[in-house]
């Protein structure tokens, strides 16, 4: 693919994000996103043939970068440190995607299109199963799915400007509140006043 090819998908990728978190996945067709870009919709079909292959170009980022936190979560050895580290590694991802996250975590039709995929929704039952673990019985999988929603909902852009340092340590404040964990030393170290 060479630079301007290259360019072009990035551009169509970043207005599909503008779309979907405006519209919806479903309510965002490619003919939308070809207008938004001043492109022919057979611009677009050179690179994507279906929306449902560009929410893959447009979540594959995002999933890796989950994949990364879930399976080092797994390799701990208490269910209290795995969730914490399914905790601050998601609200980090959430933090430096926030649109993104708003998008994978709160539209529908991203859902739906996730379980389809049974590698994605492989991921999501994973990550549910390490915050879950962190409270016995069904009470665990209410607060993981509270933690999951609070946390992208939290990070939409909508919510205002807020640093993503900052935003990422209130994200995970929030989640570990919910779970019952307690704040691992360092974090509470980096948050204490006049500390950076």
């Amino acid at each position: 693919m060479d630079a301007d090819s290259g360019d072009t998908r990035a551009r169509l990728v970043a207005a599909a994000v503008d779309l979907f978190t405006r519209h919806s996945f479903a309510g965002t067709s490619l003919q939308m996103i070809a207008d938004e870009l001043g492109f022919t919709k057979a611009a677009i079909y050179y690179h994507f043939r279906t929306r449902e292959q560009l929410l893959c170009a447009v979540l594959e980022p995002i999933l890796e970068q989950l994949r990364d936190v879930i399976e080092t979560a797994e390799e701990l050895r208490s269910a209290a440190a795995r969730a914490e580290h399914m905790v601050s590694g998601y609200a980090a991802v959430a933090a430096g995607n926030r649109a993104l996250v708003s998008v994978l975590a709160g539209d529908p039709g991203v859902i739906e299109e996730l379980r389809r995929r049974p590698d994605w929704a492989e991921l999501i039952d994973r990550q549910m199963a390490l915050l879950a673990d962190a409270v016995p019985g069904p009470a665990g999988l209410v607060k993981a799915a509270v933690v999951f929603s609070g946390i992208a909902g939290a990070a939409a852009p909508t919510l205002g400007a807020m640093d993503v340092d900052a935003l990422e340590h209130h994200l995970a404040d929030a989640g570990r509140r919910t779970l019952g964990l307690r704040t691992p030393r360092a974090a509470a170290t980096r948050s204490a006043p006049g500390r950076t």
